[in-house]
C-alpha cells in the first residue's frame, strides 16, 4: 500500500493493526459514544424524575447519528475545547432537547467513561486474538507431541524434548495472558456520575438533595454502559492505575509474542522451523535464496514498542495532581490507542505464524543424530558397569572419546563417539546392544504425555466455548 507523501503516516494504522481494532479508535467510533454518554445520563434523570420529556429524548436519539466533524473542529477553533465543541454541535442539531445536555456533568462525564467503554470493546478483540492464537499453537503442538527434537540452555544442545512439549512453554504464557485479560476486562470499572471533582455536588443539587436518587444515578450509568459498577470514590477522572493494570496486561502479551518469535528466528536459523513462506514471497533483494523470517522479526519489533508504551501507565498515575492535572490527557490519547493496535498487530501475527509454522524434520532429525551419542553416554556407562566394568575408568575414557567426537562434530565430521565406545573391549557392548538405546524417543521423557495432559487439563477448558477472531497474514 502506498501513501502519498504529502499525507502523514501511521504504520500501526495502516500497515499492522487490523481494520476491527482500528476502527473502535476513529473518531466517529468515539464521539459517537460520547453522544451515547450523554443520552444515557438525560434519559437516566428522566427516569430518576428530572422534568426531562419523553420527547427530548427521543429527539437527542434522532440527531445523534448526524454527527459533523468539520462542524465541531470549526466551533473548536472558537472555543479551543473538544468537548465544549462537540456538545454545542449536538445541541444545535438537537433543537430545543439540546438545553437537557450535559446536565451536572463535567467533561469527564464523558471522556473517561467512554475511555474505558473503548478499552472493554479493545479487550475484548484481544481476547478473541489470544484464543486465536492459543488454539493454532494448540493444534501445532498436538501434530508435533512425539517429534524428537533438541532442548536447549545457553543455546547449547542440552537434552531431548519434543517440538510438541516446547510449543506448549509459549502456548501456556498466552493462556496466561488470556486468563488476565479476562479478569481485567471484568474488573473493569467505569467513572460513573460524579460530578466536577468528584463529590456528585451537581447531581446533589439537581435532585434537591436526594443522596439516594443520585446514588442511583450512579449505579444506572454503569449499569447501562455495561459495566459491573463505577469506582466508589473518583477525582476529577477515573483512577489512572486502572490504566496501569491495562497496560501491564498488554505488555504481558508483549513478552509472550517476543518470547516465541524470538525462539521461532533462532529455530529457523538452526534450520529446524519454518514459520510460513508465501509462494512469491522475497526474502532479501540482494540474496534471492533466503527466506527471512519476517512475521517473527515484525511480532518482536512491534513487541518491544509494546513493552516500552506501558510505561507511561504508572508515569500518568504518579503524576496526577490533587484531583487531577490535564498532562496525561495527550499522553493517554497516544499510549492507550497505539498500545492496543501494537496488540492486535502482534497477536494477529502470532496467530498467522502458528498456523503456518512447520518442521524441518530432515534438519531436526541430523541435529539429534549429532548430538544424541553424547546423551546416551550415561546409559551405555551405567549397561557397561553393570557388567563388571570399572565406573571410574570408564567415566574417564567416555569423557575422552567424547572430546574428540566434539571436535569432530564441529569440524563438520560425523559423530562416532558410539563406535569408539563399542570398539573398546573394557566396555563388553555390542552394536547389536547399543543400536536399541539410540532410538531418540527414548530420550524424551515424559514429554509425549505432558502435551496430551497440558492440552486436555489446561488448554481444553480454558477455550472451551470461546470465541476467537479470524486468522489474516499480515496487511502488508
Amino acid at each position: 500500500m502506498t501513501t502519498p507523501s504529502s499525507t502523514p503516516q501511521n504504520p500501526l494504522h495502516e500497515r499492522y493493526a487490523s481494520r476491527e481494532m482500528a476502527t473502535l479508535f476513529t473518531n466517529e467510533h468515539r464521539y459517537g459514544l460520547w453522544r451515547r454518554m450523554w443520552i444515557e445520563l438525560a434519559e437516566s434523570q428522566r427516569e430518576l424524575g428530572l422534568p426531562i420529556r419523553e420527547e427530548q429524548i427521543a429527539a437527542l436519539r434522532q440527531a445523534a447519528p448526524r454527527l459533523d466533524l468539520e462542524r465541531v473542529a470549526e466551533i473548536e477553533r472558537e472555543t479551543r475545547h473538544d468537548v465544549v465543541a462537540h456538545l454545542r454541535h449536538f445541541a444545535e442539531q438537537a433543537g430545543e432537547a439540546g438545553g437537557v445536555l450535559h446536565l451536572g456533568a463535567t467533561s469527564a462525564f464523558v471522556t473517561d467513561n467512554v475511555d474505558v467503554m473503548i478499552v472493554a470493546q479493545a479487550l475484548g478483540l484481544v481476547e478473541r486474538r489470544l484464543v486465536s492464537t492459543a488454539r493454532a499453537l494448540a493444534d501445532f503442538a498436538r501434530r508435533t507431541r512425539a517429534t524428537p527434537c533438541l532442548a536447549y540452555t545457553h543455546l547449547q544442545p542440552a537434552q531431548l524434548t519434543t517440538v510438541g512439549k516446547r510449543t506448549c512453554l509459549w502456548l501456556q504464557d498466552v493462556l496466561l495472558d488470556l486468563e488476565e485479560a479476562r479478569r481485567r476486562r471484568r474488573q473493569l470499572r467505569c467513572r460513573g456520575a460524579k460530578g466536577t471533582t468528584g463529590t456528585q455536588a451537581s447531581f446533589l443539587t439537581l435532585f434537591d438533595g436526594d443522596h439516594d436518587r443520585v446514588r442511583r444515578l450512579d449505579r444506572r450509568i454503569a449499569e447501562r454502559l455495561g459495566f459491573a459498577g463505577s469506582f466508589p470514590v473518583t477525582g476529577q477522572t477515573y483512577p489512572r492505575k486502572q490504566d496501569t493494570r491495562v497496560l501491564q496486561l498488554l505488555a504481558g502479551v508483549a513478552e509472550t509474542v517476543h518470547k516465541m518469535g524470538t525462539d521461532i528466528r533462532l529455530l529457523q536459523g538452526l534450520g529446524e522451523l519454518s514459520e510460513p513462506f508465501d509462494d512469491r514471497q522475497v526474502g532479501s533483494s540482494a540474496m534471492a535464496y533466503k527466506r527471512n523470517p519476517v512475521r517473527s522479526e515484525r511480532m518482536c519489533g512491534l513487541a518491544r514498542r509494546l513493552l516500552t508504551d506501558s510505561l507511561n501507565g504508572p508515569l500518568n498515575a504518579a503524576t496526577q495532581w490533587l484531583e487531577r492535572s490535564l498532562d496525561d490527557s495527550s499522553n493517554r490519547r497516544l499510549v492507550l490507542t497505539d498500545s492496543f493496535l501494537c496488540a492486535d498487530a502482534v497477536l494477529s501475527l502470532a496467530a498467522h505464524i502458528a498456523e503456518g509454522l512447520s518442521v524441518r524434520e530432515s534438519g531436526v532429525a541430523a541435529r539429534v543424530a549429532r548430538e544424541l551419542p553424547f546423551m546416551a553416554t550415561e546409559t551405555l556407562l551405567m549397561e557397561a558397569a553393570k557388567r563388571g566394568g570399572d565406573r571410574q575408568e570408564l567415566h574417564e575414557r567416555i569423557r575422552g572419546y567424547s572430546m574428540e567426537a566434539h571436535a569432530s562434530v564441529a569440524a563438520g565430521g560425523e559423530n562416532a563417539l558410539v563406535e569408539r565406545i563399542v570398539d573398546d573391549p573394557d566396555f563388553r557392548l555390542t552394536h547389536e546392544e547399543v543400536e536399541p538405546t539410540m532410538r531418540p524417543e527414548r530420550f524424551v521423557g515424559r514429554a509425549p504425555e505432558q502435551v496430551d495432559e497440558f492440552l486436555e487439563a489446561v488448554v481444553e477448558p480454558a477455550l472451551e466455548g470461546a470465541d476467537g477472531a479470524e486468522v489474516e497474514g499480515p496487511r502488508v
